[in-house]
């Protein structure tokens, strides 16, 4: 049986390259912090906003535009909000 195409959204591939560049950034931010204590802190704390960001990436080439992505879009979008609230970089 052939396979479904997956339907594509140009606002979302937006989003998940903002995503990454976000992870990115943050990433770089935290690997400065020099105390390592805080630095683990912080990056336990952002683990779930990089998971977030690396499954919505990996089920978008998968599945295309679907319930799962955006609904991974959405947690993502919690996920680095209360990152951003709860910590300062």
């Amino acid at each position: 049986m052939p396979r479904k195409r997956r339907k594509l959204n140009k606002d979302m591939e937006a989003d998940i390259a903002a995503a990454k560049r976000k992870v990115e950034l943050f990433t770089a931010l935290i690997n400065d912090i020099r105390d390592e204590d805080i630095q683990g802190e912080y990056l336990d704390a952002f683990a779930q906003v990089r998971a977030a960001v690396i499954h919505l990436q990996a089920t978008y080439i998968t599945d295309g535009f679907c319930e799962e992505t955006e609904g991974t879009l959405a947690l993502y979008r919690g996920l680095i909000e209360r990152f951003e609230e709860e910590y300062e970089l």
